[in-house]
C-alpha cells in the first residue's frame, strides 16, 4: 500500500510529456533542479584542464611522430 500516489504522479507526468509537446519552461526546470542561472558566455572563465589538455596534445604528437618512423608491423 502507498504506491498509488507515486504511480498516479508518474502517470500524470508521463501524460504531460506525451501530450504536451509544446515549449519547455527552462527557467522552471532550472529552479526545480536547483541550478543557478549561468550565462552562456563562459569563455572568460579559466578552465583548469586547459594546461593538462595541452600537455596531452604534445605527448600524443610526439608519440605519433615516433610511430611514423617505425616500419609497419613492428612492435615496441
Amino acid at each position: 500500500m502507498g504506491r498509488g500516489r507515486a504511480k498516479a504522479k508518474q502517470v500524470k507526468v508521463a501524460r504531460q510529456l506525451k501530450y504536451n509537446s509544446g515549449g519547455t519552461d527552462l527557467e522552471r526546470l532550472r529552479a526545480e533542479l536547483g541550478v543557478d542561472h549561468v550565462d552562456s558566455d563562459r569563455n572568460d572563465e579559466h578552465d583548469p584542464y586547459d594546461e593538462l589538455a595541452e600537455r596531452y596534445a604534445d605527448y600524443v604528437a610526439v608519440n605519433d611522430e615516433d610511430e611514423e618512423d617505425d616500419p609497419p608491423g613492428s612492435r615496441r
